[in-house]
């Protein structure tokens, strides 16, 4: 049974989840897909997990390889997913399904190792949401070990290194769009690099980094924890770098709370994450910093309302106006919704 909603009335925006339907996908196409709660999350489930207790006013959707076009152009085929989000979001926004707004920014993707010829896809994505297309995701996230099965057999080491690929990115600053960025802790010099090179794109780092904590890396979480958190005052010190704090109930973090056969409560969580969520709130302050749900994929260690739970007993310390920012403000001002 959930637990009881904490601070109900507070407004959030949740800034990152995923819609998908996996039921067809095979192990060959969808390498990561035994690891997902949920094979099926579209409108009827994130609905059901937006409107569990917590005041959810409006979602950012984050490509998630789904939705392709089967037909056409092989570098179009992501705008689909652009379609298909932005037909969600219309939904929504009739005020058939409540007052949620879901879908009200979308994060599609583009191979930005097209290198100028990338402004065909962003203009694509443009046009089939212009008014709540907000940017690009390119996952980076590479590793060698067998352990950690990201995307780590499409994309190669160093991505975000790519000189091709960063002749892709110069396009988002002129294009007015930002970058979500995901990537595991021992990338994330590549990252800071990347920031430094390009002071105008804004870029928001997905959950907080991805620590590992399975593998090779298995028990040695407080080893590698002060090498992750002097990468993300580094980065910090980018002003162009917003963060997510969220992400870690993912396979890759390996917390104790992963997959435990009596769930974790918000309180347990909250203990789990709260080094991680504090030195990343203490470093970007919270008007550079906001919660995500990461749904489904997070699903495989607590439900939706516990989820939000924790990160409301994270965010006890702070005050109003700075809660404010970490629930609501921070992705609004980022991803600019309007929600008027």
């Amino acid at each position: 049974m959930d637990e009881p909603i904490l601070d109900p009335a507070r407004p959030i925006i949740d800034p990152h989840h995923h819609l998908w339907d996996l039921r067809r996908q095979t192990q060959a196409n969808m390498p990561f897909a035994d690891e997902l709660h949920k094979p099926l999350y579209l409108l009827s489930e994130l609905l059901d997990d937006v409107n569990s207790g917590h005041d959810i006013r409006a979602t950012v959707h984050v490509e998630a390889d789904s939705m392709y076009r089967a037909r056409g152009p092989a570098e179009l085929a992501s705008v689909g997913e652009t379609e298909f989000a932005n037909g969600i979001a219309a939904m929504g926004a009739s005020g058939i399904y409540g007052e949620c707004r879901p879908c009200a920014g979308i994060i599609g993707y583009a191979d930005l190792r097209l290198g100028a010829h990338a402004s065909k896809v962003l203009e694509a994505h443009l046009a089939a949401a212009a008014d709540r297309f907000r940017g690009i995701r390119q996952c980076a996230a590479h590793d060698t070990d067998p352990a950690i099965r990201p995307y780590s057999s499409r994309i190669p080491q160093q991505l975000y290194l790519d000189a091709r690929f960063r002749e892709g990115f110069s396009l988002l600053a002129p294009f007015g769009l930002v970058f979500d960025a995901w990537l595991l802790e021992p990338q994330l010099a590549d990252l800071i690099d990347l920031a430094r090179a390009f002071p105008d794109t804004h870029i928001c780092l997905d959950h907080v980094g991805t620590p590992l904590g399975i593998g090779a890396h298995a028990g040695r979480r407080e080893q590698r924890f002060d090498l992750w958190r002097s990468n993300i005052r580094s980065l910090a010190r980018c002003e162009n770098v917003t963060v997510k704090l969220g992400g870690l109930g993912m396979h890759y973090c390996g917390f104790p709370s992963l997959r435990m056969q009596t769930r974790a409560t918000s309180e347990q969580l909250a203990a789990e994450w709260r080094p991680y969520i504090e030195t990343c709130i203490e470093v970007f302050t919270p008007s550079r910093a906001m919660f995500e749900s990461n749904f489904p994929v997070d699903a495989i260690t607590c439900s939706y309302s516990t989820l939000w739970n924790a990160f409301k007993r994270l965010a006890q310390p702070y005050s109003e106006a700075e809660k404010h920012d970490l629930f609501f403000g921070t992705a609004q001002r980022f991803y600019r919704l309007q929600l008027d």
